[in-house]
């Protein structure tokens, strides 16, 4: 029987439910590989890791297959040598669960690779207190490497912030040296001589967004233009926001009034960083801000290969299904499909984290501040604001 899917996961050419290949690139869409015929792609990671079928006791594995033209003589490089079409890669299309907090990520329609890396991951804290975490990496095109930047980040920063709060840490104190244990690694890939094939020695680079939900407080840190953005259940009376400040041209000189936010991410420099992960970022600086949500919703962690399509958080909450909390794997797909079907000209890549704030909670108005101190970034009745050193 064929699968039950909307779009190819390796061209995401729109399919019918009866379809057993894809009519744009001929990838077998079944799962089930015979001879002669376009091979299943692979990679597709769901769970714990890369999913893989094993071949029955007594019966030798069917060797990969050209997703294009069904030649099973592929390069070690991912390249057909029959008719030269790229295969996927197991980063093309990932996803990830763990208690309750999913992510998505996906190649999109225009790149050649997925230069986006993100996880997800449960933990506990010393007291018993459970506690979930994203982390979620956009490799710099103009870098050298970014899909390698993008990855040692991630894995750093949810290295680090395992072990911090395993072990007690603060949250907006893990938080930070992680950010520094990412910025350490992305750092080091110059360092190992290794070039492109075009011979280009620009340093690798990445941005950085990542969050943690542990004992009712939310904590975010960033570098660049990852966003974060907080979505209730209750759209009605309650505000969706972005909780995250880019660094990039374009907010800039919104903070500096030259022009308003339409005007300024309209232009073509909109999207130009000023902050980054990398040995030629010239001083990482983190930005960090926790809070305590009052009412039940969710937390997005992406890139901008989402919200380039529904840059207000009020847009993109129209985008989240009202049961995200509840189903936060199948919100992050329905999320990455949307950019996908805009256009996907980026890599994409969202997680959801679900929040569910204790009963006894109370509402209070606090402008919602980042940890530099800054000007408030938000106001809203259901956010309650941390500041690092507060004690919290």
């Amino acid at each position: 029987m064929p699968q039950q899917q909307t779009r190819c996961p390796s061209c995401a050419e729109p399919l019918d439910p009866e379809d057993d290949y894809c009519g744009a690139c001929g990838l077998n869409v079944t799962g089930d590989v015979t001879e002669g015929s376009p091979g299943d792609v692979a990679g597709h990671v769901t769970g714990d890791g890369p999913s893989s079928a094993a071949a029955p006791e007594g019966v030798a594995p069917t060797a990969p297959r050209c997703v294009h033209c069904g030649s099973a003589e592929l390069s070690a490089d991912g390249y057909c040598e029959s008719c030269g079409g790229a295969q996927p890669r197991p980063r093309d299309h990932q996803e990830l669960t763990a208690d309750g907090v999913a992510g998505v990520t996906d190649r999109g329609l225009r790149h050649h690779r997925n230069e986006d890396a993100f996880t997800v991951a449960a933990t506990q804290l010393p007291d018993g207190e459970p506690a979930v975490l994203a982390v979620v990496c956009d490799g710099v095109s103009s870098s050298a490497r970014p899909d390698e930047a993008s990855a040692v980040a991630v894995e750093a920063a949810a290295a680090h912030l395992l072990t911090a709060l395993q072990r007690g840490r603060r949250p907006d104190r893990a938080m930070r040296e992680a950010i520094g244990e990412a910025a350490r690694a992305v750092a080091e890939l110059a360092k190992d001589g290794i070039r492109t094939p075009s011979g280009s020695q620009n340093a690798p680079a990445c941005t950085y967004v990542s969050a943690i939900s542990a004992a009712g407080l939310v904590t975010i840190g960033w570098v660049g233009d990852t966003r974060a953005y907080w979505i209730p259940d209750d759209r009605q009376s309650a505000v969706a926001y972005r909780l995250t400040e880019d660094d990039s041209w374009a907010a800039r000189v919104v903070a500096i009034g030259l022009m308003d936010e339409a005007e300024a991410y309209a232009d073509p420099r909109a999207h130009a960083i000023t902050g980054w992960l990398g040995a030629d970022a010239e001083e990482v600086e983190p930005h960090t801000v926790s809070f305590t949500p009052h009412v039940p919703g969710v937390l997005l962690v992406c890139t901008d290969g989402l919200w380039n399509y529904a840059e207000a958080a009020a847009d993109l909450a129209e985008r989240v299904r009202p049961d995200a909390r509840a189903e936060p794997l199948a919100a992050a797909r329905e999320l990455v499909d949307f950019a996908v079907t805009a256009g996907g000209h980026d890599n994409i890549t969202v997680a959801v984290l679900p929040i569910s704030p204790p009963a006894e909670t109370t509402l209070r108005t606090v402008p919602l501040q980042s940890a530099a101190g800054a000007a408030p970034l938000h106001s809203s009745p259901t956010l309650q604001l941390h500041r690092p050193g507060s004690g919290s």
